[in-house]
């Protein structure tokens, strides 16, 4: 997966040389996701590089009926497909090129760690944190104090109040 992959460019420039550089950044409704995309694709545009997208799907709490449970799932599933195909786009439009996209099911810490293990692709892990009182969020509390230095991968933790020009600036 390191191999250098020629992208159309979206002004008609000379194709880009993809890195093989992958930013890999969890899909989800928080504020501080936008920030963290920002500061992916920016990072991808100046490297080279590409965006994975992944989106975890909390198991379903209530399974009494199996019929119920599947439908529940099947649910789910067509959830995660929109969102993903929105975001996608976000990234198509920024970058010129589709990101790669996973969908998994299970616990999201479990599932983030078990990506960047399986999918030798994955570069850094781009996240964003919240602002708020509540502390950064629990993915990045448990990356930081659980999983710091047994990650092969950096991760970077995006401010989730930055703004679009500060994020241009560091990136």
């Amino acid at each position: 997966m390191n191999e250098n992959i020629d992208e159309p460019q979206e002004n008609g420039d000379e194709p880009k040389k993809l890195t093989g550089r992958t930013f890999l950044c969890v899909v989800d409704e928080t504020e501080e996701f936008a920030a963290a995309l920002q500061f992916a694709c920016q990072r991808a545009k100046n490297s080279g590089g590409r965006v994975a997208l992944l989106y975890v799907i909390q198991p379903a709490e209530f399974q009494h009926w199996m019929a119920v449970g599947e439908r529940m799932r099947e649910e789910a599933r067509e959830e995660a497909e929109e969102m993903l195909n929105v975001v996608a786009s976000v990234v198509q439009k920024r970058l010129g090129h589709m990101p790669v996209l996973y969908i998994r099911e299970g616990a999201l810490r479990e599932e983030v760690v078990n990506l960047i293990e399986e999918e030798e692709g994955v570069s850094l892990l781009v996240l964003g944190a919240a602002s708020g009182t509540d502390g950064p969020g629990p993915l990045v509390s448990y990356l930081v104090e659980k999983m710091a230095g047994r990650l092969r991968v950096p991760v970077t933790i995006v401010p989730g109040n930055l703004t679009e020009e500060e994020i241009a600036l560091i990136t």
